[in-house]
């Protein structure tokens, strides 16, 4: 059981994992550096830890002791009862749901291992290419999970779904998909073609067929493919996929959110998936 160890002055070494929260840049430097990130809200705290994953330490506001206690009485990390003026000075905002953890990460796995008939039965797989933003992020792998998808591909430049925020947003389902990151992209398609999936790029290119189209084929295993916010897919990765996939609109309008977009595509391809 760890004791509540009451701690009053913000530039006490010990809460230096919380430091900070809102420089973007800092973290996203940081985290993945020192092999943390920040679980925040009793929610997503409970759902690291069922998930695996090892705290280092926990920050709360008196508050939030009793709401905690089972998982206070249970950690073997320390754990730091703070003000709340005390945790904003810290952190930089004000902590609305009151309790912060920091979680040791988990090496991630190589993707040719995560795709491997070892790995389970792995049938639908979402690639996201460039995403920067981490709502966006979050909220695609909340689709994921909700949604069946068996594994989630990250290209080099997306954003890290262990970000505060992107964990937030996503309700701690980052922790419940599986997923790594391509060191080679877009070569890495080789990957999936290997692992027998068929690569289908979500993009408005004129060779494009509707999203209907491809669930009537009913690929045993499939790979979705979205790419950043703004641009789409690159050139690159749209040569390498196998076909390429629309989502019919009306009203005029040509696109959809990619988080939005893949909440389509995952639901749609469903029977794909499991046929």
């Amino acid at each position: 059981m760890a004791e509540l160890i009451t701690v009053d002055d913000p530039d006490d070494p010990r809460l230096g994992d919380y430091t900070g929260l809102t420089d973007v840049e800092l973290r996203r430097r940081r985290e993945p550096a020192e092999g943390l990130f920040i679980a925040e809200g009793e929610k997503v705290i409970r759902r690291a830890g069922n998930a695996g994953y090892r705290m280092r330490s926990m920050m709360l506001s008196a508050k939030w002791t009793e709401v905690m206690r089972d998982v206070i009485d249970e950690a073997t990390a320390p754990v730091y009862e703070v003000t709340p003026a005390l945790a904003e000075r810290v952190t930089g905002y004000h902590v609305h749901r009151g309790a912060l953890a920091s979680m040791q990460r988990k090496p991630l796995p190589e993707a040719g291992t995560l795709l491997s008939p070892e790995a389970g039965s792995v049938r639908r797989v979402a690639v996201f290419e460039d995403i920067v933003d981490h709502a966006n992020l979050g909220a695609a792998f909340r689709n994921a999970a909700a949604l069946g998808v068996d594994a989630v591909l990250l290209t080099p430049r997306c954003a890290d779904p262990l970000y505060r925020r992107a964990v937030k947003v996503s309700m701690g389902s980052v922790f419940h998909v599986p997923w790594t990151r391509l060191t080679s992209w877009p070569k890495d398609v080789r990957l999936l073609r290997e692992a027998g999936f068929t690569t289908a790029a979500l993009c408005l290119s004129d060779t494009s067929i509707p999203l209907d189209e491809l669930v009537a084929r009913r690929h045993e295993k499939l790979a979705l493919v979205f790419g950043t916010e703004g641009d789409g897919l690159t050139p690159e990765a749209l040569a390498e996929a196998d076909t390429h996939v629309r989502i019919p609109m009306d009203a005029g309008v040509d696109s959809l959110n990619v988080a939005a977009a893949s909440a389509v595509a995952f639901y749609a391809t469903r029977a794909a998936g499991t046929a």
